[in-house]
């Protein structure tokens, strides 16, 4: 039964919906049972490879669409039956081509943690004349949300109008794919390879690639099971220098948390529109600073807390709003939404197995001993202070960050204050590479195409190579 007592998005209560006509349609999450290593026992959604969305995991239930009219200002009471008998069918996994390839493997580590198969896997974007040559090559890992598709959108066909219609206003990444195609199969254009991982979890459609108490062991799995296996099944440099980091937004994040934590593994990062480097700004919220994440508290005055903007200023959501969407899509962090896995990645566990939250999502009040467990473990500026000493000459030309400074979740003030601090650094001075996109909205990735930033990453591998090391996949 779902009535007006429940709590709803974007409005609280079905009393709040104006009189009018609707359609609806009914939705169910099969949750199934994990008995995990660390003795809990947690009901989640087992991903079915689609990345833990649950309006399309194979197996999810749904009803078909019904109109209805609607007046929750009537005096009589409204039922409304809906079936969920349509069991959504199993993804379907694009087929290899002569450019992209696919791997999947059981991950032990993870399915000892989780007490289920747990799976990862790989996708890989392979440079021209890969089948006739012998040659070893640079690998770019392109960090980000889970998808099956080839890297960096690489597409060998134009977008077609229908194409280009529907994607709007998201068209031109469908033109980038296709112009990195011409650019990737010409003569003159470093020959590398490009991998995405996918590592989704039964808390989102990525693990941010680190351990975890909550999502689990996810960072050895990573450097100990995943990479390897590409290392064995494709000619990968096995090498720092020709191991390189990139991503947007969640795979910036997972960009500079893999360079960062393992300096000696990768030869360099760029990041763009990382998630929140410190925790002083987490969409709107200061965890360090607020009391609670829905208002900001001035002296006997409160307002609310602005979670996204658009670039003009105008606000698009609320901290209340935008947590309150996530409750209603899951509870304990099951709502497969953003501030529920960063919860998940970087907060302690809780006595009922699911992670302890930052704060109440229905009040917003924040708890301090979790602020501080989020601030000792996952705070990337937080971390380079204390370790600076060691991992600071580890770093040097390495670490490239590019963000626009009207960033949709205002992601931008972290990396600003990330940018200050490296100005500080001793011993050594490094201040990294920092490019911002003047007005620009999340996900500012720089003024070069992907072709030209390719090039860049690829003259960087080369320049940093050692003297014996020849780089036949780069001649120009």
């Amino acid at each position: 039964m779902i009535d007006a007592t429940n709590l709803g998005s974007p409005v609280e209560s079905l009393n709040d919906l104006p009189s009018g006509d609707y359609f609806v349609q009914a939705m169910i999450s099969i949750y199934s049972e994990f008995k995990r290593a660390d003795g809990h026992i947690v009901w989640m959604h087992d991903d079915q490879w689609e990345g833990q969305l649950w309006s399309r995991s194979p197996g999810n239930l749904k009803s078909k669409v019904e109109k209805v009219r609607l007046d929750p200002k009537a005096a009589r009471d409204q039922t409304i039956t809906l079936v969920a008998s349509d069991v959504i069918p199993a993804i379907a996994v694009p087929a290899d081509t002569e450019w992209v390839k696919r791997f999947k493997i059981q991950s032990p580590t993870l399915t000892k943690f989780w007490g289920r198969p747990i799976y990862v896997g790989a996708t890989v974007l392979l440079p021209k004349d890969y089948s006739r040559a012998t040659l070893s090559y640079p690998v770019i890992y392109e960090q980000g949300h889970f998808q099956l598709d080839a890297p960096m959108g690489f597409r060998t066909e134009p977008p077609t109008e229908a194409e280009l219609k529907e994607a709007d206003p998201s068209a031109r990444f469908l033109k980038r794919g296709y112009e990195l195609y011409q650019a990737w199969t010409s003569d003159n254009f470093p020959r590398l390879l490009v991998v995405t991982f996918q590592h989704p979890n039964p808390y989102f459609d990525d693990s941010y690639a680190v351990n975890s108490v909550n999502v689990g062991p996810y960072g050895d799995s990573v450097m100990q099971e995943l990479i390897p296996e590409i290392e064995k099944r494709f000619r990968a440099i096995k090498e720092p220098y020709a191991r390189i980091l990139t991503g947007g937004s969640t795979g910036g994040w997972e960009a500079l948390a893999l360079q960062i934590f393992h300096p000696d593994f990768f030869g360099g990062t760029w990041g763009y529109c990382p998630d929140p480097v410190t925790f002083t700004n987490v969409e709107g919220i200061n965890l360090y600073k607020d009391t609670n994440a829905f208002y900001k508290q001035y002296d006997w005055r409160r307002e609310p807390t602005v979670n996204s903007v658009y670039t003009d200023g105008r606000v698009s959501l609320t901290s209340e709003q935008r947590n309150h969407l996530e409750l209603v899509n899951g509870t304990h962090g099951r709502s497969g939404e953003q501030i529920d896995i960063w919860s998940a990645v970087f907060g302690p566990l809780g006595s009922n197995g699911y992670f302890d939250p930052a704060f109440d999502k229905r009040t917003g009040e924040i708890n301090p001993k979790v602020v501080q467990y989020w601030k000792d473990n996952f705070d990337l500026l937080e971390y380079l202070k204390r370790n600076w000493t060691s991992v600071g000459p580890k770093l040097v030309d390495k670490l490239h960050i590019y963000i626009g400074t009207m960033d949709t979740y205002q992601l931008n003030y972290a990396v600003r204050e990330l940018d200050e601090w490296m100005k500080t650094t001793a011993n050594p001075h490094y201040e990294g590479f920092f490019e911002y996109g003047v007005g620009e909205p999340h996900c500012y990735t720089g003024r070069l195409t992907q072709a030209e930033r390719l090039v860049e990453i690829a003259d960087f591998i080369a320049a940093k190579r050692p003297y014996v090391a020849d780089a036949p996949w780069w001649k120009h």
